[in-house]
């Protein structure tokens, strides 16, 4: 039996929102007591560069093919939703995920101590691992100033021929 992989790359960024009401969602864990990010849905930065690097790997496009950003019924969307929607596209397209690993660049809050919530959630919803790190950008642009989170993703797909 012979196997194919693929690989693809995910990234989104989003600044955080003035709406003092907005929740703050990273990979599916909402972080109460912390200003949220603005987006059209619930703009979950993680879930969203996941989805796109999966969509990519199976060839499919990328986030905003799938889930525009103009559609009306996506407004405050679970990204996490959105993210499995995307994955049974991966799978209807004869690819099956094998991981995914993340970088999350952000200065506040913490990641470490939900890690483990933010990758099982990840993880139940593509249906593989999931790792994610946080890294700090030391103060340097607009998310050293805390202006908002950004996150780089990075999936494999494999089906056997």
């Amino acid at each position: 039996m012979s196997l194919t992989v693929r690989v693809g790359q995910g990234f989104d960024l989003h600044p955080f929102s003035d709406d003092p009401d907005r929740p703050l969602v990273l990979g599916g864990v909402r972080f109460d007591g912390e200003r949220g990010l603005a987006g059209h849905s619930d703009a979950d930065a993680i879930a969203h560069a996941v989805t796109d690097a999966l969509l990519g790997a199976a060839g499919l496009g990328d986030i905003g093919q799938h889930f525009p950003d103009t559609d009306p019924e996506l407004a405050g969307a679970d990204s996490l939703d959105l993210l499995r929607r995307a994955v049974a596209d991966v799978r209807a397209a004869g690819w099956e995920p094998g991981n995914v690993d993340c970088t999350v660049v952000l200065e506040a809050p913490k990641l470490a101590p939900r890690r483990d919530e933010v990758e099982l959630r990840l993880s139940d919803a593509v249906g593989a691992p999931v790792t994610v790190k946080g890294k700090r950008a030391e103060g340097l642009g607009a998310l050293g100033r805390r202006e908002g989170i950004a996150c780089f993703a990075v999936a494999l797909v494999a089906r056997g021929a």
